[in-house]
């Protein structure tokens, strides 16, 4: 794992959208930015998850969460605008952004994989998290300190036959992640890394690889030292790398 242990404020007073907030490693990571100290937004297509997230961290008492049900296959690009106006109006900034939610799409031969499957990986995967970076890009400017974390995976970093648009996804995660680093390096107070969280005992890793025993790979929450040390002060300047949750 990861070695990195997060003082209980690290993330006092911060502002911090998630998307995919309402279970697996997303819910994991809200709940573990609110437990030190960050307002979170918990952005997801299932209101009924992102409510279960929001009343575990009211339960918990920290700071109260937002909920933001958004769909990233089938929003327009003025949602996306719509949404950004909405955050400034009602939190001001953006301190954090943790791009987790993604689909696997069909795990087969590329010649098999249809155009429509092909594009609506690409369009959750990829589009929604380049036209929300966009749009939440100058709200994370007006930060003192801004991370933009993006969820990356093995097959991102070297191709295997059968993973199809998901690994492409993945590798254009990684291209997404390098040019925006480059673009912000040295003129602003954001930052921008992707994680690969390696497999964990999430949804996605059942639909994967369903003949493997999940009790054998760690929970979300065991993978969050990286996702913590990404989005506080502690890893400031740290910016355009890769990194392995495990």
């Amino acid at each position: 794992m990861f070695d990195y242990t997060a003082r209980p404020d690290l993330l006092a007073g911060r502002v911090i959208l998630v998307t995919g907030a309402g279970r697996g490693i997303g819910a994991a990571a809200a709940k573990a930015y609110a437990a030190h100290g960050a307002t979170v937004l918990l952005l997801g297509k299932n209101e009924e998850n992102l409510n279960r997230v929001y009343d575990e961290i009211e339960a918990a008492g920290h700071p109260q969460p937002a909920v933001i049900p958004f769909d990233l296959e089938t929003a327009h690009p003025n949602q996306y605008d719509e949404l950004a106006a909405m955050v400034e109006r009602e939190f001001g900034r953006l301190d954090g952004l943790l791009h987790n939610a993604s689909i696997l799409g069909p795990r087969m031969l590329l010649e098999q994989i249809t155009g429509e499957q092909f594009a609506q990986v690409m369009q959750v995967n990829v589009n929604a998290a380049f036209l929300l970076t966009k749009t939440q890009l100058p709200l994370l400017k007006l930060s003192a300190d801004a991370s933009v974390i993006f969820t990356s995976s093995s097959v991102g970093r070297k191709g295997r036959a059968f993973w199809g648009a998901y690994a492409v996804s993945k590798f254009a995660t990684e291209g997404l992640m390098q040019v925006l680093a480059d673009e912000v390096e040295g003129v602003s107070a954001v930052r921008a890394n992707s994680v690969n969280p390696g497999a964990t005992r999430t949804s996605m890793r059942a639909l994967a690889y369903p003949g493997e025993s999940p009790e054998k790979k760690p929970l979300p929450e065991a993978i969050m030292p990286v996702y913590l040390y990404l989005m506080g002060p502690d890893s400031k300047g740290v910016n355009g790398q890769a990194f392995d949750a495990q």
